[in-house]
């Protein structure tokens, strides 16, 4: 856990230069290609955290506290002090040369017991996102952030996390991003590979009125979900992340992440023991609450110590769990993590049907077809083909045109034989 950051990068600065051996960082204008830079604190997408001073400062007021179920009330099992995470992202930057590293140094004034992390991603080949990659610490003031892959366009995000009386401040950041040769042929890869999929137990957020991690204030009957780990939250209003989420009655809906939870925040299931970022003893796909519900891991505890109280894996906004899926109580739902196959996928918008809420998913390309489920204004969705004025978004799954702009140059569906 960083201590004291301000003062011992001071003191390594000094020492440095004593020595006469420091080479004064070159910071990068935004946008441009330099290696290194400093970020503006300034600018960016505030969750959880106050800029008006030019410093970061974790506001303990707004931040969320850590993700329970929505039976427990705010501050059950986790006391009156129970530590809140906000959020700064920071604007993408394009680098003239590729990088699978970058390194950061933060100032930063970090009391016992609070946290700052600088999550950094890259743009895939595909044109979406990686998943975010928490820097790893190698000092007080330094860590690294190892990409999955090399890319040209980056991305960070303070994570700040602290209670009422101990947050965490941070000063500056500095980033260098170590440029790396593109392996041959990566950059002509075409293997397509499906998304990952699990079957997870989900529950219902509810809590209207309340905030997301990613700073959305939750309406009635709104579209969205929450996931486990911060690694797939989306910046808010955006669709990075996306699901597609079906209930046994065959019903799916596809909407954003915007949310953080249940029970964990550092439990990306869905990926394997090698780069799950907790409980990497759990078989894939397993969250951390359902094996500590089921099977008493853990102590049958989460992350911070609370008694698991169900298996939950993920969390519905109302308007996904009542109506797209039509659901009426928890219930165990299939979940397809749509970020992470190759599929490019395409951003649904209902503004222009006068709908900001989401649009029905039919069984075909008819406005006579049966309603089959919802896709959220602001979900990514796969495009397979197009069929007249309707696409098909995944088996007996199809959308109106207007609802997903841009998507028509998809291939046109074959008939059915």
């Amino acid at each position: 856990m960083r201590t004291g950051l301000r003062a011992a990068l001071l003191a390594t600065v000094t020492a440095a230069l004593v020595a006469g051996t420091v080479t004064p960082a070159v910071a990068a204008e935004p946008g441009t290609g330099g290696a290194s830079w400093t970020a503006d604190l300034t600018t960016g997408d505030a969750a959880g955290v106050d800029t008006d001073s030019g410093a970061v400062t974790l506001d303990t007021d707004a931040a969320p506290e850590a993700p329970r179920d929505a039976r427990a009330p705010r501050g059950a099992e986790g006391g009156a002090d129970a530590a809140s995470t906000g959020y700064l992202t920071l604007g993408p930057r394009t680098l003239s040369r590729p990088t699978d590293q970058v390194d950061s140094t933060l100032d930063a004034d970090v009391p016992p017991g609070s946290d700052v992390t600088v999550d950094v991603r890259g743009r895939s080949a595909n044109g979406g996102w990686t998943e975010w990659v928490p820097s790893t610490a190698s000092s007080p003031t330094r860590s690294t952030a190892q990409l999955p892959e090399t890319t040209s366009v980056v991305q960070s995000r303070l994570v700040l996390t602290g209670a009422p009386g101990a947050e965490p401040v941070v000063d500056g950041l500095r980033q260098d991003a170590r440029p790396t040769a593109v392996p041959e042929g990566e950059e002509d890869a075409t293997t397509e590979t499906a998304p990952l999929r699990y079957s997870v137990f989900a529950t219902r957020e509810g809590l209207v009125g309340g905030t997301t991690a990613n700073g959305h204030v939750i309406v009635e009957r709104d579209k969205f979900v929450a996931l486990p780990s911060r690694r797939a939250l989306s910046p808010r209003n955006t669709n990075d992340y996306s699901v597609k989420v079906c209930a046994s009655n065959g019903r799916c809906s596809f909407a954003p992440v915007w949310d953080v939870g249940p029970w964990n925040t550092r439990d990306d299931y869905w990926n394997p023991g090698n780069i799950r970022q907790n409980w990497a003893d759990l078989p894939q796909g397993v969250p951390q609450a359902q094996a500590a519900y089921r099977d008493g891991y853990n102590g049958g505890n989460d992350q911070f110590g609370r008694k698991a109280l169900n298996p939950a894996g993920i969390d519905l906004a109302d308007g996904v769990f009542w109506d797209d899926l039509g659901l009426k109580d928890n219930a165990t739902v299939t979940v397809d993590y749509l970020w992470t196959g190759s599929t490019k996928l395409s951003n649904v918008d209902t503004s222009a049907a006068g709908d900001a809420g989401a649009v029905p998913v039919r069984s075909g390309p008819s406005d006579d077809a049966a309603v089959v489920g919802g896709a959220a204004h602001g979900a990514a969705v796969p495009i397979m083909c197009i069929t007249g004025a309707w696409l098909q978004i995944g088996l007996g799954q199809y959308l109106p045109v207007g609802a997903v702009p841009g998507a028509t140059a998809a291939s046109t569906c074959t008939p059915a034989g």
